[in-house]
């Protein structure tokens, strides 16, 4: 199978987490998979098979009503965002969005935070440290009147939203 191809076939793939985080080959053979999981597996089949300019980045987004439908969980919480962790991949510089049949990268393109390229293997462990810190120094740096375990219950509630909607 090319690599275009593939990049087909994982889009179509429904949106779910794994029963092993660490093991991305399971996004075809659970047939599910989180757009950590998905971009991991397609940046670690590029590294694998030589393919050039594939970069599998993380992009720290301000998450809102506007841009993932997560209904009124914000609004309930007086927050007009939250920032998110979001895995997709760069090919020849052009963001490529698989994580489901209808993602839309310009939906969030003006909301991004801060990118930064990992390997794969970095999806797993470093992807939510760092996304724990960053949420910390928004916190602080904001003054949000909400300890970090509230924002990332609040986080979680909004993910449960978008895996029901499968829009994530």
């Amino acid at each position: 199978m090319d690599f275009e191809a593939l990049i087909e076939k994982v889009k179509n793939i429904p949106y779910g987490r794994n029963s092993n985080r660490t093991d991305f080959s399971l996004v075809i053979s659970e047939n599910k998979g989180t757009c950590s999981s998905k971009h991991a597996f397609l940046k670690d089949f590029a590294n694998k098979n030589n393919i050039p300019n594939v970069d599998l980045i993380i992009g720290i987004y301000k998450m809102n009503e506007a841009n993932t439908k997560i209904g009124s969980i914000l609004k309930e919480n007086n927050l007009d965002n939250l920032p998110e962790a979001h895995c997709y991949l760069k090919i020849n510089g052009k963001v490529t969005d698989i994580t489901n049949p209808n993602s839309d990268f310009e939906k969030l393109r003006n909301d991004i935070l801060e990118e930064i390229c990992i390997e794969p293997n970095q999806v797993v462990d470093f992807k939510v440290k760092y996304h724990q810190n960053f949420l910390k120094n928004w916190i602080t740096e904001n003054q949000i009147p909400f300890t970090f375990e509230e924002i990332w219950n609040i986080r979680e509630k909004c993910i449960q939203k978008l895996s029901e909607q499968s829009q994530y």
